[in-house]
């Protein structure tokens, strides 16, 4: 894709978030500038995937050169009014995976565009539902490791996924961490724009 002499900089060390940008055949390098993903406990929903996306932009404000676009991207689940980030440990994955059980939830994905003058936050809102999970089930894929370095402890490209979840509402790529076809359309928007 011809990004138009614009350079972009995919701000996530997500793997997943990489090779959806490889996938779109978009000319990318990735900087990552670690942030703290606190929020404020007023927050709710979508607004904490926006906050937390503004955050990781932020340490960038200062570096962004003319015809640099900046992407950032936050992935939460929401689920019985509370936010599910990555597990802290196996317990905690255990807790969130048993919270998932039997329940439709929302994934919601939050990214940010940043330029020289301007910021720009789209999101996306996916549902998911588990049918029943044993705590077998639970279990094993926990000691896979799977679970540890994503929101809401699963992976819905995982087996865990495949055998579990018993309908999605939405985008399938947002569940995995970048809604692309939403994605793909802002930058092209961008770029055109110029």
């Amino acid at each position: 894709m011809d990004t138009h002499g614009y350079t972009i900089i995919l701000a996530s060390g997500s793997p997943r978030r990489q090779h959806f940008f490889e996938e779109m055949g978009i000319p990318f390098s990735k900087k990552v500038i670690p942030v703290a993903e606190d929020y404020p406990e007023s927050l709710k929903n979508t607004e904490i995937a926006q906050y937390i996306v503004k955050q990781k932009a932020a340490p960038f404000k200062a570096l962004v050169k003319e015809n640099e676009i900046i992407i950032t991207a936050d992935t939460i689940v929401w689920n019985k009014n509370k936010c599910l980030g990555k597990p802290v440990d196996a317990q905690d994955a255990t807790q969130i995976l048993q919270s998932l059980s039997n329940t439709t939830h929302q994934v919601i994905t939050a990214v940010g565009f940043l330029q020289k003058d301007k910021w720009e936050c789209i999101h996306e809102v996916s549902e998911v539902t588990f049918g029943p999970l044993s705590e077998e089930t639970i279990q094993s894929y926990i000691q896979t490791g799977s679970p540890m370095d994503k929101a809401g402890a699963y992976g819905i490209q995982d087996s865990f996924g495949t055998l579990n979840i018993t309908s999605i509402s939405g985008s399938y790529t947002n569940i995995i961490g970048l809604p692309v076809a939403q994605v793909l359309k802002k930058i092209k928007e961008i770029i055109k724009n110029k």
